[in-house]
């Protein structure tokens, strides 16, 4: 019987050593692969620094070599030279002037995520998902987004030339943009539009925009509010614990709001709803689309995964990775993507968006358009194109060509009606 408890003790430690031995040799043979690829890459660089027409300077070829691994991995991930990591940190607002859009790469393309609403993109009529092939004079293939950032902001009041592919257009647009300073502001408009539906759109979340939220809550409540539609549409994201705190004030405290994985354990992130104030308990609408992303994404993709709300409109952008800045030794750093964000439910967000409840597509409605026959027959025509003009400016009228806004008002009074006839029935 010893021997036989003897005989299993060695199996048993005769196995963990193969095992660990075994993971080692896994291990170093990574390891071989790799110094095999740098000695590559060393062989390569002495033959240029001897071979090459002109004398190299060695910084170069190391800070082009580095641009171009980061390059491969993702758009996202870059080398960023002393230069461009300082322009970083610093904080240029009023020296510098931008275009007012937010951009990625998209399928090898540069590619528009959102113009913001009120500047010079946004007026000179960019979309979401317009491709961009040029700058200038400058052809976007194989540029980067710190060099296309770069190539579009500049002094206030001149001009950029940008050529768009866009998906519905068989020819090349061009637009000529004049920089300006962006401002913007995180709540564009909050109101009731009627019968108690409260209306709150989002164009950013930045360090306010909790406040200004709660502030915003606040009032419509005092107005009588019994539903609310927020729209995210257009908002390409900012900050990562303000979409969280936006999020919290319609999820349970101890509830996931998102969480991030990567290949470490340090990169397991999870944020959970810390709200101690009772959540605002009505019915919720929020409006997406192709622009909105990130933070948008993050807030939506929480109140979708636990039935908070109702997801109208189109599927969003899908951009939700994090990046890490690891600085290095000579004043550069690396911009590198750690992690994906993930829903509660365990959705990937990067990559594939969020999808609605009920697809909308984007487009107006045209409402109290005068008949052209009775214009002809009348002479007071120019009254006829007063009261259409009165209309334009009317609120109501605004929000009513609002396709996909009218969707949301619609759904959310249903939901109200069945919810009082539900209660009279209990009673």
């Amino acid at each position: 019987m010893r021997k036989k408890i003897i005989f299993g003790f060695i199996l048993i430690i005769g196995v963990f050593i193969y095992a660990r031995f075994g993971i080692s040799a896994i291990e170093q043979k990574k390891k071989d692969e790799l110094y095999k690829q740098v000695e590559l890459f060393s062989d390569s660089l002495a033959i240029i620094q001897s071979e090459y027409v002109d004398e190299p300077k060695p910084k170069d070829l190391i800070y082009g070599a580095l641009k171009g691994m980061l390059g491969s991995l993702d758009p996202h991930s870059q080398f960023m030279d002393p230069d461009t990591y300082n322009e970083l940190k610093v904080d240029t607002e009023g020296k510098f002037g931008g275009l007012g859009i937010e951009i990625t790469i998209k399928d090898g393309l540069l590619t528009v995520v959102t113009p913001i609403e009120d500047t010079p993109a946004w007026k000179a009529g960019l979309r979401a998902g317009d491709r961009i092939v040029k700058i200038n004079d400058d052809l976007t293939r194989d540029m980067s987004l710190t060099d296309a950032v770069k190539r579009m902001r500049g002094k206030v009041g001149e001009s950029v030339n940008l050529s768009i592919l866009r998906e519905s257009e068989k020819k090349i647009l061009d637009f000529k943009i004049t920089r300006d300073v962006i401002k913007i502001k995180d709540i564009k408009e909050a109101r009731i539009l009627e019968d108690g539906i409260g209306y709150i759109r989002l164009s950013e979340f930045r360090e306010n925009t909790s406040k200004d939220l709660n502030i915003a809550l606040e009032n419509l409540s005092k107005q009588g509010m019994s539903g609310l539609v927020i729209d995210l549409r257009n908002n390409p994201g900012g900050l990562l614990d303000v979409a969280v705190k936006v999020a919290e004030k319609f999820t349970p405290k101890g509830k996931m709001i998102v969480y991030t994985k990567g290949r470490k354990p340090s990169q397991n992130l999870e944020f959970i709803s810390k709200e101690n104030k009772p959540i605002l308990d009505l019915p919720i609408v929020i409006l997406i689309n192709e622009g909105s992303a990130s933070g948008s994404e993050i807030v939506a993709g929480c109140l979708q995964d636990y039935k908070r709300a109702i997801v109208v409109g189109t599927k969003s952008f899908g951009k939700g990775s994090v990046q890490t800045v690891i600085p290095l030794g000579d004043g550069s750093a690396l911009r590198l993507t750690t992690s994906k964000y993930f829903t509660p439910s365990g959705k990937v967000i990067h990559g594939n968006g969020v999808n609605p409840d009920i697809v909308v597509e984007e487009g107006k409605i045209e409402l109290g358009q005068p008949d052209k026959q009775k214009i002809e027959n009348k002479e007071n025509v120019f009254e006829e194109i007063d009261k259409k003009e009165q209309l334009k400016q009317d609120k109501k009228f605004e929000y009513k060509s609002d396709n996909q806004l009218m969707r949301a008002v619609d759904i959310l009074k249903a939901l109200k009606f069945y919810d009082s006839k539900d209660k009279a029935q209990k009673q």
